[in-house]
């Protein structure tokens, strides 16, 4: 026999002598080390019990460095328990620790004599503890974190060779709470020597991005987790508006996804990752703009930094000018002024000036002065003066003053402004025209009064106006149509202040203007003034011989209106009385084919104008036509991203905000495909928006558009906050009603009658494919994916966006490949049970290929706890094997209804007949009935943890545990739902098996 001795000293040797084969020894830059024994030259002094088990050796590696190592060969003696333990290692900011365990392993067949009591594996465990706890080692202290086996074992004869490979293997440790942990590794009889253990955990190192600082962050502690990290932008940066920094540090790592950026401030320019003062000479005036400029002309600047540069002497910049325009100055005066006199009207006309001072902005103001025999004694002229078209802001170099005074000296000065003059400190340029009036004419007449008003003529009288300025020797009334405007006008003369105007048509209204002439001439028109002249008599009558006409209008267009409804009401009841009303239960087992079919020939047959059928994208030769007669294109300025929410298999999914002209900003989940995509990825991105463009339903996601003329590409939909409908529930595991969730399924069942409706067969209802919003309403989604069925007997769907298991499919879909409304009818039967068990796995873990026979042979789910039985019944109902015996959605919907308004249907099934479920016993679940203690049947389901509570409830004897009910296991202390769901589904499979096998006797 071998001795004891023989295989420690073996591994001794082949430590110092042979050259171990290792790649991976390189440091990766993402990895923080909290321990690595080959880094340690010393004794690491770990604790080892019992006293002989492991023990501490030195050796030398691959490059004949002195390493500390851990072996133990305890081969020759059954029944090992040989435990090793780590020093205390302090965790810092990690939750998620990785250890790396490089060893060797002795083949068990290599060592004679040892057969049944050598092992070619061993235990790893961890402990966490805020401190040390001395050097006492309990086992029950430790949580168990794999078992660990050798890719490859050496034998004797691999000594020889001087070299051989080492066994490298990974474990991932978290979430960690406390301050720190210790490792333990338990041989139970292996012949194996411990090279090193690495124990580390990532971080995203810190960088810079878009000018924003990102610290050193330690990944989160979930696999598929990612941590959102602000960043702080960089000295004289600052946040784009409504845009900060933020990136996602990634399980691996990793830097992803950057959202929002820093951009430098007014004055300074991005230079690498840093802003840089402008130079002297340059400016930039606001933070958008990306790089510094020149001082524009007539402007200059001598310091760095600058977000402007100033005007040189004698030039400005208006307060409206930004800062990039050239610095200007005031136009000079304008030329060649020339006048013209008409008794006490004045028209003047000038010239541009020579020099507009560099700016486009030149107006013109006139400043009239009245003057005195007396040289330099003028006035302003006052309010009372007129000008045609204004006094100032002039655009065009004309005016006419009007309402002078007669016989009077004026003065009228001609200035250019534009938008700097108010600004200048020098002198006024103009050009200025003294004039001398004459006789004035009459001012303008007022108050004209409506005297007599009949159906052919008018009568007015007036007021002399204020200002004759002469002898009035006559009136002229100016008067047209109001609709002919004055484009046609007649006039009438009066040598009173009274006139009568005939000849004018009934029922017609006329537009009135007076003005009074003298020897220098004719004075304003008066204010217009309407005059509605009287009707006929016969007005009246051909009025009343119209009425009839009218009445009969709208007695043809009431009748055609009462039609439309009675076709309406005939095509409603019909489809009525064939699916039956929802308050009715259905006097038969199963549902009728011939009702089905005939209620789809009648839909059809009677379908209304504008009803819309879904139209297969792949019909289209160019796909691109498709996304954009189906999807609306958006602008992707009108989209603002906010945060990654997750990851698909063409890239992120991010949520955002939408902002139409027009509109309210919406929130909305945004799809993206990511950078590098071939093609065909970019059309089978597509393709889900051109079929969820083609629906429009409370219970399907809303599309709201796609980019697809930038990038990167987008589809955009409606935001829902609470997720997929399976993880909403598995995160409020009990927390609702039945009533509610039987609302829930309402809302899918009515989304699936709308897309069955519209003749689309989604091919992958699924809970995970249910997305939640805030108000708790279930909308239908995951369209386009294409589905082909291999021959592999593990049956699942190969799709682009991944596999989808068998467990959701109907038979005939999974066997003949037979997709209709029918086999949707199944997969909302599996929607239902994923509902009422809170997002339990249908068929739990068994494989794909024990579902598909299991379904062969009659097996069907069982109810999940709490499901009340009209529900339960339901989802046999859509689990016929003979698909025309399944419901239609119009009759889930109308079931689920009615026990909504009248939940004691729940109690019951209804529209149904009850039907035996047939009991699962396979190799995949345990045989209770094997068991020999209560202890290996906790063992077995992996809820070893509570089997103290159960001994000290007395429950000894696997008869008593199958009697229990929820409230039994309650009392036992068992706090979790998911340990409480997870011993009650076994105790009731259990309690199926002992019926099964035996034929009587567990009471329930």
């Amino acid at each position: 026999m071998l001795s004891r001795s023989v295989p420690c000293l073996w591994i001794t040797v082949c430590l110092r002598l042979c050259c171990f084969v290792d790649s991976g020894e390189a440091q990766n830059a993402k990895e923080v080390i909290l321990l690595d024994s080959k880094a340690q030259q010393t004794e690491l002094e770990w604790i080892s019990y019992p006293p002989n088990g492991w023990e501490e050796i030195s050796g030398l590696d691959e490059n004949y460095t002195p390493i500390r190592t851990y072996q133990v060969c305890q081969v020759m003696e059954p029944n090992q328990n040989n435990w090793l333990r780590t020093n205390w290692i302090e965790k810092g900011d990690a939750q998620r620790i990785f250890v790396e365990l490089k060893f060797t392993l002795r083949d068990c067949n290599s060592l004679p004599g040892v057969v049944g009591t050598c092992k070619e594996t061993f235990n790893l465990y961890y402990q966490e503890t805020d401190s040390e706890v001395g050097r006492s080692l309990r086992e029950n202290q430790y949580v168990k974190i794999d078992t660990i086996a050798a890719d490859e074992s050496f034998t004797q004869g691999d000594l020889g060779e001087r070299k051989m490979k080492l066994n490298t293997e990974v474990r991932i440790i978290g979430p960690l709470s406390r301050r720190g942990f210790y490792l333990a590794f338990q041989d139970v009889g292996a012949c194996i020597a411990l090279v090193s253990v690495k124990v580390y955990y990532k971080k995203c190192w810190s960088i810079i991005e878009n000018l924003a600082t990102f610290p050193d962050t330690v990944t989160g502690s979930e696999f598929s987790s990612l941590v959102e990290v602000e960043g702080v932008c960089v000295s004289d940066a600052e946040e784009e508006a409504d845009n900060s920094p933020k990136m996602h540090c990634s399980a691996e790592g990793e830097w992803l996804v950057p959202i929002g950026k820093c951009i430098c401030k007014a004055g300074f320019h991005q230079k690498g990752d840093a802003c840089e003062p402008c130079g002297r000479g340059f400016y930039k005036s606001s933070s958008q703009d990306l790089q510094c400029s020149r001082c524009p002309a007539h402007s200059f600047n001598d310091r760095e930094g600058s977000w402007r540069c100033d005007c040189e002497d004698g030039y400005y910049r208006a307060l409206s000018d930004p800062p990039s325009v050239a610095c200007t100055r005031p136009p000079s005066a304008p030329q060649n002024l020339v006048y013209n006199i008409n008794q006490t009207t004045v028209s003047l006309e000038w010239n541009p000036p020579a020099d507009t001072g560099g700016r486009n902005d030149v107006s013109y103001r006139v400043i009239c002065r009245r003057c005195s025999w007396e040289p330099e004694e003028c006035v302003p002229c006052g309010p009372n003066v007129g000008y045609s078209p204004a006094q100032s802001g002039l655009v065009d170099t004309y005016l006419t003053i009007m309402d002078l005074l007669a016989h009077a000296n004026y003065t009228f000065e001609v200035e250019a402004v534009n938008g700097v003059s108010d600004l200048s400190r020098t002198q006024r340029l103009f050009a200025a025209v003294s004039i001398a009036t004459g006789q004035a004419a009459p001012s303008q007449v007022s108050e004209v009064i409506k005297e007599k008003v009949q159906q052919r003529s008018i009568q007015l009288s007036w007021q002399e106006p204020q200002q004759p300025n002469g002898v009035i020797t006559e009136y002229e009334i100016k008067y047209y149509e109001k609709d002919q405007k004055d484009r046609i006008y007649s006039t009438v003369r009066s040598k009173s202040t009274s006139a009568t105007v005939n000849n004018l048509k009934p029922s017609t209204a006329y537009v009135f203007q007076i003005r009074a002439f003298t020897q220098a001439g004719y004075g304003t028109y008066s204010p217009r003034m309407e005059i509605t002249t009287k009707e006929e008599a016969t007005a009246a009558i051909v009025s009343s011989e119209q009425n009839p006409v009218i009445i009969i209008a709208v007695v043809a267009v009431a009748g055609t209106i009462i039609l439309v409804f009675m076709v309406f009401g005939f095509i409603i009841g019909r489809r009525y009385a064939l699916a039956g009303p929802i308050d009715s239960p259905l006097l038969h087992c199963g549902y009728s084919k011939a009702d089905q079919e005939g209620d789809e020939e009648l839909y059809f047959q009677f379908k209304f104008p504008g009803t819309k059928t879904y139209i297969d994208p792949e019909t289209y030769e160019d796909p691109n036509r498709a996304v954009h007669q189906f999807a609306k294109e958006l602008d992707a300025s009108c989209i603002k991203i906010e945060r990654v929410i997750g990851a698909g298999e063409f890239g992120e999914v991010c949520s955002g905000r939408l902002k139409l002209p027009g509109k309210r900003d919406v929130s909305v989940a945004i799809k993206t495909l990511k950078v590098g995509y071939t093609e065909k990825q970019r059309r089978d991105f597509l393709c889900e928006a051109s079929i969820m463009g083609q629906f429009d339903h409370p219970n399907v996601v809303h599309l709201e558009g796609v980019v697809t003329r930038g990038k990167p590409v987008m589809i955009v939909i409606e935001y829902m906050e609470n997720g997929s409908l399976d993880a909403f529930l598995r995160k409020h595991d009990g927390q609702f009603t039945v009533i509610q969730l039987v609302g829930m399924l309402r809302g899918v069942a009515a989304g699936m009658r709308y897309l069955a409706d519209m003749g689309y067969v989604h091919r992958d209802l699924a809970a995970r494919n249910i997305l939640v919003n805030s108000n708790l309403v279930c909308k239908v989604s995951d369209f386009g994916l294409s589905r082909v069925i291999d021959d592999d007997p593990e049956a699942v769907y190969t799709t682009t966006g991944g596999k989808i298991p068998v467990r959701w499919t109907a038979p005939e879909a999974i066997q003949y490949r037979k997709f209709t409304s029918a086999s949707d009818v199944w997969s909302y039967g599996i929607v239902m049970w994923e509902v009422m068990s809170y997002g339990e796995r249908p068929y739990w873990d068994m494989s794909n290929q024990d579902v598909i026979k299991a379904i062969e042979e009659g097996y069907r789910l069982p109810a999940p706890m709490d499901c009340p039985p009209g529900l339960h019944q339901l989802m046999l109902d859509c689990w016929q094997k003979d698909r025309a015996e399944r419901p239609k959605f119009d009759q889930i919907v109308g079931i689920l209804d009615k026990m909504i308004r009248n939940p004691n249907t729940l109690k019951t099934p209804v529209g149904t007949c009850t039907r035996p479920i047939s009991p699962l016993l396979d190799q995949n679940t345990p045989d209770f009935t094997a068991f020999r203690s209560v202890g290996e049947w906790l063992e077995a389901i992996k809820m070893e943890r509570y089997r103290d509570n159960f001994t000290a409830a007395g429950y000894t004897s696997l008869e008593s545990v199958a009697r229990m009910s929820i409230e039994d296991v309650m009392s036992l202390g068992i706090t979790l739902v998911g340990h409480q769901k997870k011993i009650m589904s076994s105790i009731q499979t259990a309690r199926a098996q002992m019926l099964h096998l035996h034929g009587t006797g567990v009471q329930v």
